[in-house]
């Protein structure tokens, strides 16, 4: 039986790779993994927050961005594509990225949970987005059910809120998630 040849990056390959790859890859000690795509529920949940943040932000200096943009941790060396990404102030770019398209300064960042990766989002990527300095808050937004958990950093440490109805307040950035918004399907029924 042979074995798959694992190839291992330093971060600046990395980065190489993701210019020229028809897919996104996250990447962590040395490993690049291809980021699986998500279904039109996953698609239409990420573009209603997108659209609702945009609005609620305008004329402020913070700006919403969609999973093209790779933040990187740099305690951990996670890099990865948050669904929506929230940074106020101004952009910090990595300098270990040669190519200036990678962020280290994200207040807010959202991930739509997929039933493949949700377990992998609670988890261990939620621990490495906790290690991000800039980070005030971090949605985890589920696609079977109406759920947005917000951790938020607190001088304790950080804190989760479950908001099953409603809305889900982001404190940091002035915001209001409504569930009735983020849940909305134009295309249903």
């Amino acid at each position: 039986m042979t074995q798959a040849v694992r190839q291992r990056f330093d971060f600046a390959d990395y980065v190489e790779l993701e210019e020229f790859s028809k897919v996104r890859h996250e990447y962590l000690d040395g490993m690049a993994w291809a980021m699986a795509g998500g279904s039109p529920e996953h698609a239409r949940i990420a573009a209603n927050i997108s659209g609702t943040l945009v609005t609620q932000l305008a004329n402020r200096r913070c700006a919403v961005f969609s999973s093209d943009l790779r933040v990187r941790v740099p305690a951990t060396g996670l890099a990865t594509y948050p669904d929506v990404t929230i940074v106020c102030g101004r952009l910090e770019l990595d300098p270990e990225d040669p190519r200036r398209h990678t962020v280290t300064n994200p207040s807010v960042v959202i991930e739509v949970l997929s039933p493949s990766t949700e377990e992998y989002d609670r988890g261990e990527k939620l621990a490495h987005y906790q290690q991000l300095a800039a980070l005030d808050e971090i949605v985890l937004v589920a696609t079977d059910r109406q759920c947005v958990d917000v951790w938020r950093r607190t001088q304790e440490g950080w804190r989760s809120q479950r908001v099953e109805q409603g809305s889900a307040e982001l404190a940091s950035i002035g915001c209001q998630l409504s569930l009735a918004g983020v849940y909305a399907d134009p295309l249903a029924g």
